[in-house]
């Protein structure tokens, strides 16, 4: 068990501090998008001259936003899942269980960081966006279309934070069923937003 908390306590610390920038940085690309999204009523609505990049932009931002956040949901126990089954179970079944669905789920995130791979790196990362473009000079005089693979990067890191907190998962899994429990520190939830 100690060589079990020796390998978890770096990976939990770096997963803290990785998924707390990451949250402070959704935060600002949910923002972003809510920006986007009301300049886009706005011009479409009220001046009835829709623009071109609001919508992409939007997207944009929230697939950052879910690469960002996603790992902390799942860190926390955020995400849906049915474990009435396992509730009923002796408590040391229901570890097994839920330690065969984490490396299941491992599986399945490996898979994704292939596709996501192939996304950045690929055929159809090599495409630019529709309508963003950033400036290449301070007197926006050049400008750069964003490339799709930006854009896709967000599936690439989502997928290889959600491996990190997995694998994280899975030895707390494995301390607690060797009677560990009382060593592991809680994942902390008061980093939220406005909290102290």
């Amino acid at each position: 068990m100690g060589a079990l908390l020796a390998v978890m306590t770096p990976l939990r610390l770096v997963n803290e501090a990785v998924l707390k920038l990451g949250r402070g940085l959704g935060v600002v690309a949910v923002a972003l998008m809510v920006t986007a999204i009301l300049i886009q009523v706005f011009y479409r609505y009220v001046l009835n001259n829709a623009l071109p990049w609001p919508d992409e932009a939007a997207r944009f931002c929230m697939l950052w936003m879910t690469g960002l956040m996603a790992p902390t949901a799942f860190r926390r126990g955020g995400f849906v899942a049915i474990d009435t089954v396992v509730r009923l179970l002796p408590e040391r079944l229901g570890a097994l269980i839920s330690l065969i669905l984490l490396f299941l789920s491992l599986g399945v995130l490996i898979v994704a960081v292939q596709i996501g791979w192939s996304e950045v790196t690929g055929f159809a990362g090599k495409f630019a966006t529709a309508a963003l473009y950033l400036p290449t000079d301070l007197s926006f005089e050049s400008w750069f279309r964003v490339p799709r693979s930006w854009m896709m990067a967000s599936l690439l890191f989502g997928v290889t934070a959600l491996i990190s907190v997995n694998i994280e998962l899975i030895l707390r899994a494995l301390v607690k069923m060797m009677g560990g429990a009382e060593a592991l520190p809680p994942i902390a939830l008061e980093e939220q937003v406005g909290a102290e």
